[in-house]
């Protein structure tokens, strides 16, 4: 960890050389999600509940995913953009070091501008839980944050898997963004809503639904039978990584340089 606030703080210097630009990227990252939380309002406005949830508990939801997306963009961009590290044969200097790769890609790139749009999301959450009026407890804010936390977990264990598919296919696939912005896009609202077999796709095989859906049930005391189970569902976003992580190792123990 300590290596890797170095990593950091190397980083956030060489962002901030060109400060006008830093801040204006930031206030971007800040303004451009409010189009989008803009559209769920409107929608609410129109029809006024969508399967029994109303605006500000989808809010709630918006408000995790995408705060949660926000923190893994800050912290995975190395992941995102790996496939340049494979193409310019600069992974072969990762190999070299003595340190794990994981930490090294980590510190590679960080987009401190993305706290704008984690701003935005936390503005978003705090205002639903707000003006929901939910009975909260210590265990209800446990919930919300284990949420969070494993939402981050989730999308970095994606951001990993894309970074994996390189060792085998060079450069980056664009078709895994289906599950980076459209796992997003669809995590934004409770899973209940779409088909069967996407929500269970989005419960099973990338736990989305745990880390939203479920635990929201819990916050807003729409459980039946034993609330525990609710509480401890969003620790599936740790167990989602735990593959994505030996995926990883074991791309790593067949790359072949690509001699660039």
């Amino acid at each position: 960890m300590k290596l890797f606030g170095k990593y950091l703080l190397i980083l956030f210097k060489s962002q901030m050389q060109y400060r006008s630009s830093f801040w204006l990227l930031s206030f971007g990252q800040f303004i451009i999600p409010f189009s989008v939380f803009a559209g769920l309002y409107f929608m609410f406005e129109r029809f006024g509940q969508i399967q029994g949830w109303n605006f500000f508990e989808v809010a709630l939801c918006f408000g995790v995913i995408h705060m949660a997306f926000a923190i893994a963009e800050c912290l995975g961009r190395g992941f995102d953009m790996f496939s340049t590290l494979i193409v310019n044969g600069e992974f072969d200097r990762l190999l070299v070091r003595p340190r794990g790769t994981i930490v090294q890609v980590l510190g590679s790139k960080f987009e401190f501008t993305r706290f704008g749009r984690l701003l935005q999301s936390l503005s978003v959450l705090v205002w639903a839980i707000s003006r929901l009026g939910a009975d909260w407890n210590f265990m209800k804010a446990v919930t919300l944050i284990f949420m969070i936390f494993n939402g981050v977990c989730i999308f970095m264990g994606i951001f990993i898997l894309m970074a994996s598919m390189c060792f085998w296919t060079i450069q980056g696939l664009e078709v895994a963004n289906i599950f980076t912005d459209g796992g997003r896009e669809m995590a934004q609202y409770p899973i209940n809503i779409y088909q069967k077999w996407v929500t269970r796709f989005f419960t099973y095989v990338i736990p989305f639904g745990c880390v939203n859906y479920l635990p929201l049930l819990y916050i807003l005391d729409k459980t039946e039978g034993p609330s525990a189970q609710y509480m401890i569902l969003p620790l599936a976003g740790c167990l989602f990584l735990i593959p994505c992580l030996l995926v990883w190792r074991f791309g790593v123990r067949r790359y072949r340089s690509t001699g660039s």
